[in-house]
């Protein structure tokens, strides 16, 4: 890792909003990668649908009303 000042009082661990290197790749990259593909997968065909079908009810996009199922943990 570069020579950088120790990350601030509240800050999450995730990667740097910076493009790093391809050799770059450190296990915190990694870990939240593996973490992202989880929580994207894909759900089965009923759920995507429901979900698509409810966030169209909002006026949202599909990918905008999972985002807040997962982050809030509820259903809009």
């Amino acid at each position: 890792m570069l020579d950088q000042p120790p990350p601030k009082a509240g800050h999450n661990g995730g990667p740097p909003l910076e493009e790093e290197p391809e050799h770059a790749t450190t296990w915190g990259r990694f870990v939240w990668r593996r973490a992202h593909k989880k929580a994207w997968k894909t759900p089965p065909r009923e759920i995507a649908l429901r979900r698509l079908a409810r966030a169209e009810e909002l006026g949202m996009s599909y990918k905008d009303y999972t985002l807040e199922i997962m982050e809030r943990g509820r259903y809009l």
